[in-house]
């Protein structure tokens, strides 16, 4: 996947993502799910996202380090943790998006420019 201009760089703030990660939100980079092809070992856990269908969390079955969330409510997209690309890749990110702010925690101060109650469109 190119992770270098990802649809969309940013915040995910819902439940899942808070859980998964232990803390406030998730730094993502949501690519089309259909350019995106993961080396390695792998397992899936499945649970009900924000959205109340099914997210399959994606982690390495070695380590058991997140890798991404694939939502069944936007099959066409994939959120990677952006914490698990390479040193470089990540220091270019540009996150200016927030998704799933209407779970966001009261003592979350900072604002990106793009803010979505959910999951934008």
């Amino acid at each position: 996947a190119d992770v270098e201009a990802p649809i969309i760089t940013g915040y995910d703030h819902c439940d899942d993502c808070q859980r998964q990660s232990g803390s406030t939100y998730s730094l993502v980079a949501v690519v089309p799910k259909e350019k995106l092809t993961i080396k390695g070992p792998i397992k899936k856990w499945t649970g009900k996202g924000s959205s109340g269908k099914d997210v399959h969390r994606l982690f390495c079955s070695e380590c058991g380090s997140p890798i991404a969330h694939d939502p069944a409510a936007a099959p066409e997209i994939i959120a990677l943790k952006a914490g698990t690309l390479d040193s470089e890749l990540k220091k270019n990110l540009k996150p200016d998006t927030e998704i799933w702010t209407v779970g966001k925690l009261p003592f979350c101060q900072e604002h990106l420019a793009k803010p979505f109650k959910h999951m934008p469109e």
